[in-house]
């Protein structure tokens, strides 16, 4: 029966996780130079390339990220026996998300509700631009990246993006006494309006209905972070365009009041994975719940 060196595996594993020799070999304390042999030595014995080696830069081959999820399972198994032995919980599990920086915090939180307040479970949420998410995810260093629109499909990608929940956006401001009812479309061609950012696929939905309309709307500022669209929505006289997930709080109290509805314009929320062998079955649990 052929033998596996843990030794090397756990090389790779570290190696993997921290994305190149330099950061693995100061966290191993040994030169890179010896960590090097010891990754190939791994490759000889599996008869598999488990690096593509580009200068300082390894990436995982797809044989590489196969032998990345039995290393996790294997050293989380080594911490999980080690928690059972020191008497602490041996049943707690991660569930790392990534959210891009332009979605709703509203619409996160409704998303994870299913597993918050669970004792079994440790979520990580981390924000950030697109492109580096979908890069953290397919190096295993995130479960699952929730977005506003899909990961472009591509031949190397095995994201799978799938649609969670889509609303209508509208049109809010701050209530106001003694002003007739907002006329959509035509009262845009002279009050000042708060516009997700022209990347925006309900911007760009927005532009092509004006547009057909013909209307140029004044444009008061853009904006592509949910969290300040919704503070200009709050604090400034302008009206704003925005999915009422956003300002669902506010709506709920009076601080804004809905103006029009754009039944047409529809924000739309995915949930992206990767395909994997050995997924994390908590994001089963979690998509289980979702439409």
């Amino acid at each position: 029966m052929p033998h596996l060196n843990y030794h090397h595996l756990r090389y790779f594993w570290v190696v993997a996780s921290e994305g190149g020799l330099s950061r693995a070999a100061q966290r191993l304390n040994v030169s890179p130079s010896s960590l090097s042999v010891q990754i190939k030595a791994l490759e000889e014995q599996l008869g598999q390339q488990l690096f593509e080696r580009s200068g300082r830069s390894f990436t995982l081959t797809e044989a590489g990220r196969i032998a990345l999820d039995y290393a996790n399972t294997v050293f989380r198994s080594g911490h999980e026996l080690i928690e059972a032995l020191s008497g602490l919980r041996p049943d707690r599990r991660v569930l790392r998300v990534g959210a891009s920086a332009t979605l709703s915090r509203n619409f996160q939180i409704g998303f994870l509700r299913p597993l918050i307040g669970r004792t079994d479970v440790e979520l990580v949420v981390r924000s950030g631009v697109m492109a580096d998410l979908l890069e953290q995810l397919e190096a295993h260093k995130l479960d699952l990246v929730l977005a506003n629109h899909p990961a472009m499909p591509d031949a190397e990608s095995t994201f799978d993006s799938r649609l969670v929940a889509e609303q209508p956006l509208s049109i809010v401001s701050r209530p106001s006494a003694g002003k007739r009812r907002f006329k959509f479309p035509d009262d845009l061609a002279e009050r000042p309006i708060v516009l997700p950012g022209r990347g925006a696929s309900a911007r760009s939905a927005l532009d092509a209905l004006l547009g057909k309309a013909g209307i140029r709307p004044l444009i008061a500022a853009e904006v592509d972070d949910m969290a300040m669209l919704r503070l200009m929505a709050r604090e400034s006289p302008w009206v704003t365009l925005v999915p009422p997930v956003v300002v669902v709080d506010e709506l709920t109290s009076g601080t804004l009041v809905e103006l029009h509805r754009l039944k047409d314009v529809k924000e739309q929320f995915f949930a992206i994975t990767q395909h994997r062998r050995f997924p994390n079955p908590l994001l089963a649990q979690l998509l289980e719940k979702q439409p």
